[in-house]
């Protein structure tokens, strides 16, 4: 195994630490990213209608569905825009959540579960809705897979495929074992089922597109700016930075994994999780056309999950692996390697060209968590490894409950949500017994 060309940039401290002049990490999105302005920081006082804190998927989507409405809109944020999870993820559009239908009815009742999952394909529609009315060059390409190990994670998926037929997803598509070929050329699964209005993309470009369209409606993005305070006594809420302050009508707080401690009551409510990607060298369209015919992306029906796709200049983009501390291992690359060659074994001897890590906002109940601090002060955040479709759905609501629509966001709002068990201190270790118990359950076959 050659070494790796590029490595991602250490971003071993907690990601709270954001200074000056913050860089992307050395990604495979970084790299081939789309030409984007350099952005200035925030200097001086302002004025707006909505004050966004974050630039990733979910404040950049909250201010574009907002500045589609003809509101005065600024965006802080504390680096680059897409520069979290956002512009690191595995680039796959998963419909639902990280809970089912099943747990969000007896947690929340039939009700708030019904509007939930009837409201869970919205996310994807508006992606596919902006790429095309902002002509995105993202890479997007339709179908997203979910492959199963065991029997039992095949019962899942067909019961799964039954509640989302019942809320108007018709597009499913169930596979045996013998039909896998079709889709992945690895000997290691029972089955799996075909979400058609799923896909894949080039997340970083997406986030990227979608600042552009801000800005083209009057919008103001601001990098290098991380929040320091929100003043939530005055009529009108201030938010202030190192250099500069915000005075708008409403703010809605989108910083998730990265937000820090500026805001202690919404970050006792998210654990910070890394997961981790590598991309490969080139491999050429027969290659990867052999491993994946169809080029959909797959995603594992595992606890802790493997994830994975082909790029659109013909690279394997893998990942998975979870640290819990939010910190990046030691070497990304000999923690997933071995799970890609158990996957494509001919894969043998090629170069790892990338590896990076990133942090998404994980909640104790896997459900993101939505609601106002005050009546000016909005947050989303907690998407918990499901943010790339579901940010763009709760963007949708909190201008909804802007406008004066707050029927579907308040049925979020209302879903409690509870800080984790142990604080700061046990966190960590409880959620990591917590995954291996499920693990445990997964190789029991239970």
């Amino acid at each position: 195994m050659t070494q790796p060309q590029v490595k991602a940039a250490a971003d071993t401290a907690a990601p709270a630490q954001a200074t000056p002049d913050v860089g992307h990490t050395g990604s495979y999105y970084a790299a081939s990213a789309n030409a984007s302005p350099a952005r200035p920081a925030l200097e001086g006082a302002h004025e707006c209608d909505i004050c966004v804190i974050g630039g990733g998927f979910a404040g950049i989507s909250t201010a574009l569905h907002l500045a589609e409405k003809g509101l005065k809109v600024y965006v802080l944020e504390a680096a680059k825009v897409a520069y979290g999870a956002s512009g690191r993820n595995g680039g796959q559009i998963i419909n639902g959540y990280s809970r089912d239908y099943d747990t969000i009815k007896s947690r929340y009742g039939e009700d708030t579960a019904n509007a939930v999952v009837g409201m869970s394909f919205e996310g994807g529609n508006i992606i596919r809705e902006r790429i095309e009315k902002y002509d995105i060059k993202c890479d997007l390409k339709p179908g997203s897979f979910f492959a199963a190990f065991t029997d039992k994670q095949m019962k899942d998926l067909e019961h799964g495929k039954k509640t989302w037929e019942r809320f108007g997803h018709t597009e499913l598509e169930m596979f045996d074992k013998s039909r896998m070929p079709e889709v992945v050329n690895a000997n290691l699964y029972a089955g799996g089922m075909l979400d058609k209005w799923g896909g894949h993309i080039h997340p970083m470009n997406l986030v990227l597109g979608q600042a552009a369209a801000i800005e083209s409606l009057g919008g103001k993005i601001f990098e290098q700016s991380r929040v320091i305070s929100v003043d939530r006594e005055s009529f009108k809420p201030v938010v202030k930075t190192a250099k500069g302050q915000v005075t708008a009508h409403y703010v809605v707080i989108c910083g998730n994994a990265y937000l820090g401690d500026t805001v202690p009551e919404l970050s006792r409510r998210i654990m910070s999780v890394s997961s981790q990607i590598i991309t490969t060298e080139v491999l050429g369209e027969d290659l990867t056309r052999q491993m994946l015919p169809a080029g959909y992306c797959i995603e594992d029906c595992n606890y802790l999950l493997d994830y994975y796709r082909i790029t659109a200049d013909h690279r394997l983009l893998f990942g998975g692996g979870v640290v819990y501390t939010g910190h990046e291992p030691a070497d990304i690359e000999k923690r997933l390697w071995p799970h890609v060659l158990k996957t494509f074994p001919m894969l043998e001897g090629k170069k790892v060209d990338f590896a990076w890590s990133g942090n998404f906002a994980l909640t104790l109940t896997r459900m993101p968590h939505v609601g106002r601090l005050t009546n000016k002060i909005y947050f989303i955040q907690g998407d918990s490894g499901h943010g790339v479709t579901t940010t763009h759905l709760l963007g949708r609501l909190v201008a909804e409950a802007i406008g004066n629509q707050a029927g579907r966001f308040d049925v979020w709002a209302k879903m409690k949500n509870y800080p984790f068990p142990g604080g700061r201190a046990l966190r960590v270790p409880l959620t990591i017994l917590g995954a291996w118990y499920y693990g445990m359950r997964e190789k029991m076959g239970i």
